[in-house]
């Protein structure tokens, strides 16, 4: 019989509660707090912070509720992140069969996964399993989708704009598929200079301008690159949701990290 294998949470406890009863509810406070325009068109991709959640969780919380009126219908996520812990070079899917939050499994996706192989992604549990930048995303899916969805992670380390877009090109604009793209913005700043910074930041973004983005700028660099990349070549409008700060937030104003949640439109 085949092995089961399953990622346990790494930052379970750190960057969010370890009891599913507290995650629960922090959770869902911090999507009832997140304010949706009425009418707001479901986004074919989210660009989300990955800090803790009493630092980023708000900011997150503007782009998830961006899904309320869709969720139902998104089955599988891809989402992409750096590697904070194990570098690598290029891009690297987990063996892992599921992965495990306070809330439960999610499954990985087999067919998703095989046509990230077929694209050059290594697989490869190693980067993944110290890593919080994925991580952390997966309480909200779990609350915001129907039970039952997959998901690929995708850690994305040295590549050009260009080639990560070809990547999430792969997934993107499919009917039922949400990419994901998990990055903080300007680190360990005073509040002024971060907020400066993390405003061209958004600016660059928002004009779909990857060449603008700075390794500096963005701890998940490689992987927003290509999703604006990928935004300029489809003609898609990316929309800034939220920009704040950790000062903003829960954090020391003298060192501080940003954060910002946009969204892409759909095709």
């Amino acid at each position: 019989m085949t092995r089961h294998r399953v990622r346990t949470p790494a930052v379970a406890g750190t960057f969010y509660p370890a009891r599913p009863g507290e995650l629960e509810r922090m959770v869902d406070d911090l999507l009832a707090g997140a304010l949706t325009p009425e009418g707001a068109p479901s986004p074919a991709a989210l660009v989300v912070p990955h800090a803790g959640y009493v630092y980023s969780g708000p900011v997150a919380a503007t782009a998830y509720a961006r899904l309320r009126g869709t969720a139902a219908s998104i089955s599988r996520v891809v989402a992409f992140g750096p590697v904070h812990h194990v570098p690598i070079r290029g891009a690297a899917v987990p063996a892992a069969d599921a992965w495990a939050t306070p809330l439960g499994e999610v499954p990985i996706d087999p067919v998703l996964r095989e046509r990230a192989v077929a694209r050059g992604a290594a697989v490869d549990d190693r980067p993944h399993a110290p890593e919080h930048a994925l991580e952390v995303q997966l309480p909200f899916l779990q609350r915001v989708l129907a039970a039952g969805f997959g998901i690929l992670p995708v850690a994305v380390s040295e590549l050009s704009a260009g080639e990560t877009a070809d990547l999430i090109d792969a997934f993107f604009g499919e009917t039922g598929t949400l990419v994901v793209v998990s990055t903080d913005l300007s680190h360990y700043h005073g509040a002024e200079t971060a907020r400066r910074l993390d405003r061209h930041t958004a600016q660059a973004v928002v004009a779909r301008n990857a060449a603008a983005l700075g390794e500096e700028d963005a701890c998940g660099i490689f992987a927003l690159r290509g999703l604006v990349e990928l935004a300029r070549r489809k003609h898609l409008a990316i929309e800034l949701l939220d920009l704040r700060t950790s000062a903003d937030t829960a954090g020391d104003p003298d060192r501080v990290v940003g954060y910002g949640a946009f969204a892409v439109a759909a095709p």
